[in-house]
Protein backbone atom coordinates (compact mmCIF):
# COMPACT_ATOMS: atom_id res chain seq x y z
CA UNK A 1 0.00 0.00 0.00
CA UNK A 2 1.31 3.42 -0.93
CA UNK A 3 1.23 6.57 1.18
CA UNK A 4 1.25 7.20 4.87
CA UNK A 5 -0.44 4.91 7.34
CA UNK A 6 -3.16 6.62 9.32
CA UNK A 7 -3.15 6.48 13.10
CA UNK A 8 -6.97 6.52 13.09
CA UNK A 9 -8.23 2.99 13.70
CA UNK A 10 -11.98 2.41 13.58
CA UNK A 11 -13.35 -0.66 15.33
CA UNK A 12 -17.13 -0.39 15.66
CA UNK A 13 -18.93 -2.67 18.07
CA UNK A 14 -21.35 -5.22 16.57
CA UNK A 15 -24.30 -3.01 17.55
CA UNK A 16 -22.71 0.07 15.95
CA UNK A 17 -21.93 -1.88 12.77
CA UNK A 18 -25.54 -3.04 12.67
CA UNK A 19 -26.80 0.56 13.03
CA UNK A 20 -24.42 1.81 10.30
CA UNK A 21 -25.47 -0.95 7.89
CA UNK A 22 -29.15 -0.32 8.68
CA UNK A 23 -28.75 3.37 7.87
CA UNK A 24 -27.16 2.43 4.55
CA UNK A 25 -30.08 0.15 3.65
CA UNK A 26 -32.79 2.55 4.80
CA UNK A 27 -34.31 4.51 1.91
CA UNK A 28 -35.13 7.56 4.05
CA UNK A 29 -31.56 8.17 5.23
CA UNK A 30 -30.19 11.48 3.90
CA UNK A 31 -27.42 11.06 1.32
CA UNK A 32 -24.79 12.82 3.43
CA UNK A 33 -25.41 10.56 6.42
CA UNK A 34 -25.35 7.48 4.19
CA UNK A 35 -21.98 8.52 2.76
CA UNK A 36 -20.59 9.03 6.24
CA UNK A 37 -21.77 5.59 7.34
CA UNK A 38 -20.29 4.01 4.22
CA UNK A 39 -16.97 5.79 4.81
CA UNK A 40 -16.81 4.64 8.44
CA UNK A 41 -17.55 1.05 7.42
CA UNK A 42 -14.91 1.19 4.67
CA UNK A 43 -12.25 2.41 7.09
CA UNK A 44 -13.34 -0.22 9.62
CA UNK A 45 -12.94 -2.91 6.94
CA UNK A 46 -9.30 -1.91 6.45
CA UNK A 47 -9.38 0.62 3.61
CA UNK A 48 -7.17 3.66 3.91
CA UNK A 49 -8.71 7.09 4.29
CA UNK A 50 -7.94 7.86 0.65
CA UNK A 51 -9.41 4.53 -0.52
CA UNK A 52 -12.55 5.07 1.51
CA UNK A 53 -12.85 8.61 0.15
CA UNK A 54 -12.62 7.37 -3.43
CA UNK A 55 -15.23 4.67 -2.80
CA UNK A 56 -17.68 7.06 -1.16
CA UNK A 57 -17.11 10.14 -3.32
CA UNK A 58 -15.68 12.44 -0.65
CA UNK A 59 -12.25 13.94 -0.12
CA UNK A 60 -9.80 12.34 2.27
CA UNK A 61 -10.01 15.51 4.39
CA UNK A 62 -13.74 14.97 4.94
CA UNK A 63 -13.35 11.26 5.63
CA UNK A 64 -10.70 12.07 8.23
CA UNK A 65 -13.07 14.59 9.84
CA UNK A 66 -15.93 12.09 10.06
CA UNK A 67 -13.67 9.33 11.36
CA UNK A 68 -12.45 11.65 14.12
CA UNK A 69 -16.01 12.60 15.01
CA UNK A 70 -17.00 8.92 15.05
CA UNK A 71 -14.10 8.08 17.35
CA UNK A 72 -14.99 10.96 19.67
CA UNK A 73 -18.79 10.64 19.81
CA UNK A 74 -19.49 7.27 18.12
CA UNK A 75 -22.83 7.09 16.19
CA UNK A 76 -24.05 10.51 17.39
CA UNK A 77 -20.94 12.12 15.90
CA UNK A 78 -22.10 11.33 12.37
CA UNK A 79 -25.16 13.58 12.61
CA UNK A 80 -25.02 17.17 11.41
CA UNK A 81 -24.33 19.70 14.11
CA UNK A 82 -27.16 22.12 14.90
CA UNK A 83 -27.02 25.66 13.64
CA UNK A 84 -26.30 24.95 9.99
CA UNK A 85 -28.08 26.88 7.30
CA UNK A 86 -30.05 30.06 7.19
CA UNK A 87 -32.02 31.03 10.25
CA UNK A 88 -35.80 31.15 9.74
CA UNK A 89 -37.31 34.55 8.97
CA UNK A 90 -40.66 33.66 10.56
CA UNK A 91 -41.38 31.81 13.75
CA UNK A 92 -42.61 28.25 13.12
CA UNK A 93 -45.08 28.76 15.98
CA UNK A 94 -46.76 31.69 14.24
CA UNK A 95 -45.18 34.37 16.40
CA UNK A 96 -43.98 37.73 15.16
CA UNK A 97 -41.44 37.83 12.37
CA UNK A 98 -37.92 39.07 12.90
CA UNK A 99 -37.58 42.84 12.49
CA UNK A 100 -41.37 43.19 12.48
CA UNK A 101 -41.02 46.70 13.87
CA UNK A 102 -39.41 47.88 10.62
CA UNK A 103 -42.46 47.12 8.51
Amino acid sequence: MRGRKSSLVVTPSPQERQVLEFRLRCTTTPLGLARRCQAILAVADGLSLVGAARRVGLTDKHVRKWVRRFLARRIEGLNDRPGRGRKPAFSPLGGPARRQDRL
